[in-house]
C-alpha cells in the first residue's frame, strides 16, 4: 500500500503524458516528409512539441536551434516529474541527473579542446541545470582551456578524476569521454544501495547492470570492428562491473580472433538469446531494444515504483533521438525508407 500511495499520483501523471508521445505511424508520416520546415509544422500541429516549438524563430531552422528546443521540452517534462515526486523518489532522479551533468561536460571539452571560436551556447540549459545539478553554467562558460573547465568544476564530484586525468601529457577527448563514462556509471551502481532499498534496489540493480553489460559489449564490438583494437587496450575501455555477462564472458570475447568469433560468443549472452541479435538487430538496435523491453517489463511487474519514471525518461529521450536522426536524414535528403532505417523503423 505504501508504494501505491506514494507512486499513485506520478504515475496518473506519467501515464497523462506517455499518451502525448509520438507514436509509429508518426514517425512513419515524418520520415516521408520533404524538408526541415515541413516537419516542424508538422509537430506544431500533431505534437506535445507546440509550444516550445513556438518559441523557434522561423529563420533558424537548422539542426543544432531545433535541438535545443527539443531539450528543452526534455528539460520541462523532468520539471514536472520532479515536482510530483516525494524525497525519496526526488533521491532517485538525483541519480538519472547525472546523464545530463556528463552531457554537458562532454560539450565543454569538445568546445575547449577544438578551440570553437563561439565556445559556448549553453543559455538554454542554465535554469535548469541551476536548479537540478550540481554544475554552475556561468562558471563553465567562462572556460577557455581544459584545465579551466576542470578548475570550473572543483566543488563538483567530476573534479577529481578529470583533475587526474590532465596530468596526463598525452590525454585526449576520447579520455576524458571515457573517464566520464565509466566514473558515471561504476557511481550509480555504488550509490544504489544508499538511495534505493527492497524491491525498488532490484529493479534498479537489473536496469543498471543490464545498460552496463549491454555498453561493454557494444565497446568490445566497436573496438573490434572499427579499431583493431589490442585486447589489452580493450580492457581499458569497460567498465569493471560484470552482471549477467561473466568475467570469464567478457574476455573470451575481448580476446576473440576476429569479429565473426565476437559475434559467435555473443550468441551465447542472454541479451543475445532473448533478442535475436544478428539477424535483424546490429549491435546499437540491441541495446536500444533490450533496454526498451526491459524498462517496459520492469514497469509492468512494478508499476508503482521508479520503473515508471525511469521508463518514461527512457521513451522521452529516445523520442528525442529519432526525431533528431530523422531531421538530419530529411536535411540530407534520404528516402523515408532509409529514414525509419536510421531511427530504428519504429517504437515499439
Amino acid at each position: 500500500m505504501g508504494n501505491l500511495l506514494a507512486y499513485s499520483g506520478i504515475v496518473t501523471k506519467l501515464r497523462a503524458m506517455e499518451a502525448k508521445l509520438l507514436k509509429p505511424e508518426n514517425f512513419e508520416e515524418i520520415a516521408s516528409l520533404q524538408s526541415v520546415p515541413d516537419v516542424v509544422n508538422y509537430l506544431r500541429e500533431n505534437s506535445s512539441y507546440a509550444y516550445v516549438l513556438d518559441l523557434l524563430d522561423e529563420s533558424r531552422l537548422h539542426r543544432g536551434d531545433i535541438e535545443k528546443i527539443l531539450t528543452r521540452q526534455l528539460y520541462h517534462e523532468y520539471s514536472k516529474i520532479y515536482r510530483f515526486c516525494g524525497l525519496k523518489q526526488r533521491e532517485f532522479l538525483s541519480l538519472y541527473v547525472k546523464r545530463y551533468e556528463i552531457g554537458l561536460i562532454n560539450y565543454c571539452l569538445r568546445i575547449v579542446i577544438n578551440r570553437y571560436a563561439e565556445p559556448f551556447d549553453l543559455n538554454y540549459k542554465k535554469e535548469f541545470f541551476d536548479k537540478y545539478t550540481q554544475i554552475s553554467i556561468d562558471k563553465l562558460i567562462t572556460s577557455r582551456t581544459t584545465d579551466e573547465l576542470i578548475d570550473n568544476l572543483k566543488g563538483t564530484e567530476y573534479y577529481e578524476p578529470l583533475r587526474r586525468l590532465r596530468d596526463n601529457p598525452s590525454v585526449t577527448l576520447f579520455d576524458y569521454d571515457l573517464t566520464l563514462s565509466q566514473y558515471n556509471l561504476s557511481t550509480l551502481w555504488k550509490n544504489r544501495k544508499k538511495i534505493l532499498k527492497k524491491k525498488e534496489l532490484e529493479l534498479y540493480t537489473r536496469e543498471c547492470g543490464s545498460k552496463i553489460d549491454l555498453l561493454n559489449l557494444q565497446w568490445i564490438y566497436r573496438a573490434k570492428k572499427y579499431y583493431s583494437m589490442q585486447p589489452a587496450n580493450i580492457y581499458t575501455l569497460l567498465v569493471p562491473i560484470h552482471y549477467k555477462i561473466s568475467a570469464g564472458q567478457v574476455k573470451e570475447m575481448i580476446e576473440a580472433p576476429g569479429i565473426e568469433e565476437f559475434e559467435a560468443l555473443l550468441q551465447n549472452t542472454s541479451y543475445a538469446k532473448h533478442y535475436d541479435f544478428g539477424h535483424q538487430l546490429t549491435i546499437e538496435q540491441m541495446y536500444t531494444e533490450c533496454l526498451d523491453r526491459l524498462y517496459k517489463a520492469e514497469r509492468r511487474k512494478n508499476p508503482y515504483s521508479i520503473a515508471a519514471i525511469n521508463t518514461y525518461l527512457f521513451l522521452k529521450e529516445e523520442e528525442l533521438r529519432k526525431l533528431t536522426t530523422a531531421l538530419e536524414c530529411i536535411r540530407y535528403g534520404l528516402s523515408s525508407g532509409e529514414t525509419l532505417a536510421y531511427i530504428g523503423g519504429k517504437i515499439q
